[in-house]
């Protein structure tokens, strides 16, 4: 009998070390420390845990002070997606804009300086870089989050973003296999397809994977897509044949397998998230991420049940879930023995960011533009946020210009209006339009039309995927909305750029 039980207890806590579970709040309540003394071994950080770089270390500090060696989690991409900087907008550009200026060493030298601040804030592992090859312009979800279309571009990227954050002793999640990049589908809302070729895929979408792991990415996670060419019945997140057979088998990667948000509609509306963790596991996977949506013990428990009683059953061998969760435990050892020590304060962080947003600027000026010298009237075009990049972070170029020319207004606008709308609110004042990926949205196109009619002058701000032709009496294109971005397009507004 006490065997049985000390074999139970080992279960129990090998089903609670391979989940990744999020939170409400900004400390850590009372349910997630005493799951950590019970063996959870990851906690996951969202926008909703954070208001200050001050306030992430302390309560960092208190969830190692219930366990030591804890993984704590974030998805901090940079660029349009930021946790740390939810509220303000991140201090560093996102991987397209580091893509547009193609500089590796930049690339490194900021995912360096973005792990030094995830590190002293007490974070050790980064569900980031992107590493998928932008190749569907209409893909709604992955967009300036890619490095870009090219897959030499976005591989050897990919592979100098982990050599750099990794530099800072914060582990890296290379996301999202086998590549999320040729969808039109956000896997947020439902099961996307990839139905191309294995050819297609090896040439295309597995090249900066096969980068990620030479560079020694310490984790990968998966995607909840579904790519036939590779297995036509599970999605990439449940199937074995992605997983085990060609990440594992074919391109050798021994580190930690991550799920995406298990919350996520492309698996919970599908096999629901009890039976998708277990399915995940199965499939080779040895983390699964969740609380994006979903941050309550019960779901904690719910998932562990599951894996315990899928191994109870047979439908899990109890051998993959201890190798999981070990493999979950070798993360840990690697954080715990790269952990930094204190470091003076490095005054080049502050500006790294700035200087690449400025680089990645493309300037298109008519001939007769002039920096304007007058408040503008800002109006911004603004499309729906896919949930990966939120709809709590501000964006665009209203505060930056209102600090340089005050007086700035500003207003949002979209629909089939937004146009006529935008120009009425400007009353005669100079216009300064800012969209997000005109490309994808036939009303910002017609809006920017019939703005430009009536007002050439107009200064156009592109922050997303620059497709559409360059226009206006000066356009910018930013390659992504990080806050540094906007600061980049102001100074070029007005003629302060550097």
């Amino acid at each position: 009998m006490t065997t049985l039980a000390r074999a139970t207890d080992a279960l129990t806590r090998d089903a609670l070390t391979v989940l990744q579970p999020g939170f409400a709040g900004t400390t850590a309540p009372d349910w997630l420390l005493r799951r950590l003394g019970e063996g959870l071994a990851s906690v996951a950080l969202f926008g909703r845990n954070v208001t200050s770089p001050e306030q992430v270390a302390a309560l960092t500090a208190q969830l190692r002070a219930e366990r030591e060696d804890v993984l704590v989690a974030i998805d901090e991409e940079g660029g349009d997606v930021t946790r740390l900087e939810v509220r303000t907008g991140s201090s560093f550009p996102g991987n397209h804009a580091l893509g547009a200026v193609d500089d590796v060493g930049l690339t490194r030298e900021v995912a360096a300086a973005l792990g030094r601040r995830l590190a002293d804030s007490g974070v050790n592992f980064n569900w980031a870089p992107s590493a998928d090859v932008n190749s569907n312009p209409d893909n709604p979800v992955i967009g300036v989050r890619a490095f870009g279309a090219d897959t030499d571009l976005v591989a050897r990227h990919t592979a100098a973003y982990v050599t750099g954050m990794q530099s800072a002793g914060v582990a890296t999640c290379t996301k999202h296999f086998p590549g999320h990049g040729d969808t039109g589908i956000d896997s947020h809302h439902a099961v996307p397809l990839i139905d191309v070729g294995a050819d297609v895929l090896a040439a295309r979408d597995l090249v900066p994977f096969r980068a990620a792991v030479a560079a020694g990415s310490r984790a990968v996670m998966s995607a909840h897509i579904l790519v036939p060419a590779l297995d036509p019945d599970r999605p990439a997140t449940l199937s074995r044949r992605i997983l085990t057979e060609l990440l594992r088998g074919e391109l050798g990667y021994d580190g930690l397998i991550v799920t995406d948000g298990i919350e996520m509609r492309a698996i919970a509306g599908t096999y629901g998230i009890e039976r998708g963790t277990a399915l995940a596991i199965a499939a080779g996977a040895d983390a699964i991420c969740v609380g994006g949506g979903l941050s309550d013990e019960d779901t904690v428990r719910r998932l562990s049940d599951a894996l315990v009683e899928a191994v109870r059953s047979g439908e899990l061998p109890e051998e993959r879930l201890a190798d999981a969760a070990e493999r979950v435990r070798s993360l840990s050892r690697w954080t715990t023995a790269n952990r930094p020590g204190a470091r003076p304060e490095d005054t080049a962080d502050g500006d790294v960011g700035l200087r690449a947003a400025r680089r990645a600027l493309r300037v298109t000026a008519a001939e007769d533009f002039t920096p304007l010298t007058g408040a503008p009237y800002v109006a911004a075009f603004t499309p729906v946020a896919n949930i990966a990049v939120g709809d709590e972070t501000p964006w665009g170029v209203a505060a930056e210009l209102g600090r340089l020319l005050p007086g700035t207004e500003t207003g949002s606008f979209s629909g089939p209006d937004a146009g006529a709308e935008a120009l009425a609110a400007a009353d005669g004042r100079r216009v300064v339009a800012v969209v997000r990926d005109e490309h994808r949205h036939p009303w910002m196109a017609a809006a920017l039309d019939a703005l430009l009619a009536a007002r050439p002058d107009t200064v156009v701000v592109e922050m997303g995927v620059p497709r559409a032709e360059p226009r206006g009496s000066l356009h910018l294109a930013t390659h992504g909305a990080a806050r540094v971005c906007g600061l980049a397009a102001a100074e070029a507004v007005v003629g302060t750029g550097r």
